[in-house]
């Protein structure tokens, strides 16, 4: 009995202590979770009033950033406006010379284009012309009428009106286009258009399988014009010992040259010489040099007796100027010895003028003395 009882109040005693040992465990558990929650208002307090501080500097910040903003989007208006104008301006000062620059060039468009007009008209009536020539050169007897107008052209362009002249006829009848008048040797020359334009046409449009048909053509028709030449124009005696055969084109001049060799060498042969226009005017230029050079030598004995005459006068000239040196000579001799009489005067008349001083101061002198001054001054001075 006694031991359940200390068994029981052990048990109740232990059962106490762990009670006031949960009590105390749940006061301090209570103080602690207190003081925690102290803590944590404190620090809820804190942040609370961090938070506060922040929200306020955030505030400030904010309304900093709206003033800034704001004044950036004032200056940035401003700068906005401003590049507009400055654009505007630009664009109105570029729109004012693009309109100066495009009506300047409309104006010289419209000068261009009346330009064009005109040489739009020039070359339709050159293509009237062209195709005038081109019927003038289809005829024959007109082709040689062209022929012969150019090799007239040429010639009157070239020479004096004595050196030349235009359908001259031979002894043997034949008329000559032209004949240039040289003198002997070589005499005149006959000069004779001939223009084988039908031939060269046909050279010029030929294929490979008429080629050489159509150079045989030309080169006979050529041929045939040089002996016609040196039978007509070459006479001994009369005219010079070759002929020239006048070619109004340079494009069929050049063909014959490039293309047929031996069509020139027979026309060398034969004595006649084929020219262009320009071979032609080259060929004037020399006949005028030795035309020159004839009446140069035709009047040489002029020149000779001019000569003469003109030592003859130079020679006279010559006496003439010696006359004229002795006769400067004369008067130069004449001046000085008027010079000599002049000083000598001169001298002279200084003695008198001291011999009239000494008599103004003797004047008390006896008439006697001064007499005798005169007359010895006056027996020096003589």
């Amino acid at each position: 009995m006694d031991v359940t009882l200390d068994n029981t109040v052990l048990l109740v005693g232990l059962f106490g202590f762990l009670l006031v040992g949960v009590l105390v465990w749940l006061v301090l558990r209570f103080e602690r979770a207190r003081a925690a929650r102290a803590q944590e208002n404190e620090a809820i307090a804190h942040m609370v009033a961090t938070m506060q501080a922040s929200q306020q500097e955030l505030a400030g910040r904010i309304s900093q950033l709206t003033e800034n903003q704001s004044q950036t989007q004032s200056a940035l208006a401003k700068a906005i406006e401003e590049r507009f104008d400055a654009v505007t301006e630009r664009m109105g000062k570029s729109l004012e010379k693009s309109a100066t620059d495009t009506a300047k060039t409309m104006g010289e468009l419209n000068t261009r284009l009346s330009i064009i007009d005109e040489a739009q008209k020039h070359i339709t009536e050159l293509s009237g012309q062209v195709v005038g020539l081109q019927d003038i050169l289809a005829n024959k007897q007109a082709r040689g009428a062209f022929g012969e107008v150019q090799l007239n052209s040429l010639v009157q362009n070239a020479l004096p009106p004595s050196a030349y002249s235009f359908q001259s006829t031979l002894s043997n009848g034949k008329r000559a286009d032209c004949m240039i008048h040289l003198p002997n040797p070589p005499g005149s020359i006959v000069v004779d258009a001939k223009f084988p334009l039908e031939s060269y046409k046909e050279l010029r449009n030929a294929d490979d399988a008429t080629r050489k048909q159509t150079e045989r053509k030309f080169a006979d028709d050529i041929l045939k014009h040089v002996n016609a030449i040196a039978e007509r124009y070459i006479i001994a005696g009369e005219t010079a010992e070759s002929a020239l055969m006048f070619l109004p084109s340079e494009a069929v001049y050049a063909a014959l040259h490039a293309n047929f060799p031996g069509v020139v060498e027979k026309s060398y042969a034969a004595r006649v010489w084929i020219v262009s226009p320009t071979t032609l005017m080259a060929t004037l230029n020399t006949v005028r040099a030795v035309l020159k050079d004839a009446r140069m030598r035709e009047q040489a004995h002029v020149i000779q007796a001019e000569v003469r005459k003109l030592l003859d006068d130079v020679g006279r000239l010559d006496d003439r100027v010696g006359k004229l040196s002795r006769h400067f000579g004369q008067a130069e001799q004449d001046l000085r010895d008027i010079g000599i009489s002049s000083s000598k005067i001169q001298r002279r008349a200084e003695r008198i003028e001291e011999l009239e001083l000494e008599e103004t101061d003797d004047k008390a002198l006896p008439p006697g003395a001064g007499h005798l001054e005169i007359g010895s001054a006056k027996t020096t001075m003589e």
